[in-house]
């Protein structure tokens, strides 16, 4: 069985019991998700089937939107409710127009520093298990990018907003940092994923509305969750090539000029899809072969 389905995980599991049931209900072997969602959070987790988890990588590459709230005055060692609370503070003081100004400064390339409560590797440690010892460690910030943070809805000590971001963005640090910036601190109280690319929640379906029957009907194809790549045809000669693992130089392979280091769906001149390639100054080569 190979294709996404794109669940709305509720609150209360994890990801890994959303791909433990989608494993059940269609005897795949090869399940796989595509960005972890803490238990608490809820929203949009495309889970990946059979030939279908080769492009897990690239589903993760996807810009990501979410619907975030947090408290002001409250700190926990999660960052999120699910922690010990470690330090409250007064927020009696912080007006609407201090978050907002506050709020803006992180749109954008910022530098953002991993929580210790996540599944980063120091070491070969997780993070979350030196967390679990009591041990907080240095951890190195990372270049990620808020595209957009909009609908910010401001009911001190609370604030609701959404965020679209890149891979790799902690939204717990997020808040986190706001309340930092504000010098009150802040704790994440809910989170939704409200977007992963393609997969949005209008498309998704609930874990709890998934059965041995319907599953089927909720099957998005690998081509679909792809169609945004733009796609390039090969003949016989180079899609051979190609699939070998051969970086093609010759021009003749493609009649538009293509764009050095943009990923393209190539599809042979069967109409099958092939793989996912690139193009250097050395010649074009497939990234990630998609066939069985």
């Amino acid at each position: 069985m190979n294709g996404i389905i794109n669940i709305n995980k509720s609150t209360g599991m994890t990801s890994f019991d959303v791909v433990r049931k989608v494993r059940f209900l269609t005897k795949e072997k090869k399940v796989g998700h595509t960005g972890t969602l803490d238990p608490e959070a809820s929203g949009v987790l495309p889970v990946c089937m059979g030939k279908a988890t080769k492009i897990i990588d690239y589903i993760m590459e996807n810009q990501k939107s979410y619907k975030v709230s947090f408290q002001l005055g409250i700190v926990t060692d999660t960052y999120d409710l699910e922690g010990s609370v470690i330090k409250t503070s007064k927020t009696d003081h912080i007006k609407n127009e201090d978050v907002l100004k506050v709020i803006s400064k992180f749109i954008g390339l910022i530098d953002q520093v991993p929580p210790m409560y996540s599944a980063l590797k120091v070491n070969g440690k997780r993070l979350y298990e030196l967390a679990r010892q009591g041990k907080e460690i240095e951890r190195e910030a990372r270049k990620i990018n808020i595209y957009s943070i909009d609908n910010i809805d401001i009911a001190l000590p609370y604030v609701t907003m959404d965020v679209t971001c890149s891979k790799g963005t902690y939204i717990r640090s997020l808040c986190f940092d706001i309340g930092n910036e504000l010098n009150v601190g802040a704790t994440m109280t809910a989170l939704c994923r409200t977007r992963n690319g393609f997969f949005t929640l209008g498309n998704s379906v609930k874990l709890e509305d998934l059965n041995e029957s319907n599953i089927n009907d909720f099957i998005i194809s690998i081509e679909d969750a792809l169609k945004f790549y733009d796609s390039i045809n090969v003949n016989e000669k180079f899609s051979k090539l190609l699939i070998n693992g051969v970086r093609v130089s010759d021009r003749t392979m493609i009649r538009d000029e293509l764009d050095f280091q943009k990923l393209y769906k190539v599809y042979d001149n069967k109409g099958s899809l092939i793989g996912l390639g690139k193009m250097n100054r050395d010649g074009f080569k497939l990234e990630k072969l998609l066939l069985d």
